[in-house]
């Protein structure tokens, strides 16, 4: 074998089909990670044309493209923290109920009083204790992170029964004029609006952006998905790590059910069901391999948006079903994991 097939072999091979083209797009070397991501780009802005045609401008109104993010900006935050847990090749079933959770408790102080700069950070740690839990059974107890996260959303969901029995309405007025600040401006030709909740979840997918690319920590994540034990042989710390992952998608969770409460200004116990699974769904659309160690937060972002406009399209169709968003997302998780199987078959060849 020459020097340069050698070389191309280790790169993942060159060939020709998809792998080909993974290899090169626009003239330059592609790695072929970067394939889900691209695609679920390519689906993204797809739709947003084929939304254009056949809707108007209304569809592709400021506004409107506006209101993915705000009316999705919670499952933004809790996507970037399932992010982290997947890359390592775990799961977090919890992150729903840890919402509810937080926003019940949050709605549940403002209640009785307390003040807001007192309750903001403290619904937040709420959702990394219950992290911390699943984090600890998770590494130190050698529990399946399906069982020990399944644990945990059904100790959340009871907590918020018990503190919460039935919906609690928010009127705290720091509270309800934070969730009421909106700003705007021009780009692209058109008028965009954002609120503090939009806000915060872009902070928060830009320092997981940073972690995850620029850190030892984010270096570990990957590694960890990658292969555990050559991890540990590298000197890494892995289970700080493994912990400090699930910390991370509590502490998420914990922030977007704040966000959520933002949005309805209310705490009920029955918010966030089946939030965990638009969570995962978005992650692996987004082109985050289930098995761990190759993803990318910004593609979990992309995924969330793919949800949003779902969900607009049936919107504006008036005819459909709420339920054929879950079917067209079920479709496509389909569609992106075979995508992921065969970028990962391609690159073991």
């Amino acid at each position: 074998m020459t020097t340069s097939t050698t070389t191309r072999a280790a790169r993942g091979g060159a060939g020709g089909g998809l792998a080909g083209w993974a290899e090169r797009f626009g003239g330059r070397r592609l790695d072929r990670r970067y394939l889900p991501v691209l695609g679920a780009f390519i689906v993204f802005v797809l739709m947003l044309v084929v939304g254009g045609v056949r809707y108007g401008d209304t569809f592709l109104s400021g506004l409107q493209l506006s209101n993915l993010l705000i009316n999705n900006a919670h499952l933004v935050v809790i996507a970037v923290g399932m992010t982290f847990v997947i890359l390592t090749g775990g799961i977090d079933l919890s992150v729903g109920s840890v919402l509810a959770l937080s926003a019940v408790c949050a709605a549940y102080l403002f209640r009785t009083e307390w003040p807001i700069g007192m309750v903001l950070p403290l619904v937040v740690i709420v959702g990394s204790l219950m992290g911390l839990v699943v984090g600890v059974m998770v590494h130190y107890f050698e529990i399946q992170p399906f069982i020990a996260s399944l644990a945990a959303m059904f100790i959340a969901r009871g907590l918020c029964y018990v503190i919460a029995p039935e919906s609690i309405p928010i009127h705290e007025p720091n509270f309800v004029s934070l969730t009421s600040w909106q700003t705007q401006f021009n780009l692209l030709g058109r008028t965009w609006h954002v609120n503090a909740a939009v806000i915060i979840a872009l902070v928060v997918v830009a320092v997981a952006f940073y972690f995850l690319h620029y850190t030892r920590f984010g270096r570990t994540v990957y590694a960890i998905g990658g292969n555990e034990q050559s991890a540990m042989l590298m000197g890494l710390p892995v289970a700080r790590t493994k912990v400090l992952v699930y910390v991370v998608s509590g502490t998420c969770a914990g922030l977007g059910g704040l966000l959520f409460a933002m949005n309805i200004r209310s705490g009920y116990a029955l918010h966030g069901v089946g939030m965990e699974l638009d969570a995962i769904a978005a992650v692996v659309i987004g082109g985050t391999l289930l098995t761990g160690g190759a993803g990318f937060v910004l593609g979990s972002l992309l995924g969330v948006l793919i949800f949003g406009e779902i969900q607009m399209i049936i919107t504006f169709q008036g005819t459909l079903s709420s339920w054929w968003t879950r079917i067209v997302i079920g479709a496509m998780l389909l569609v992106f994991v075979v995508l992921q199987r065969v970028v990962m078959t391609q690159r073991r060849t």
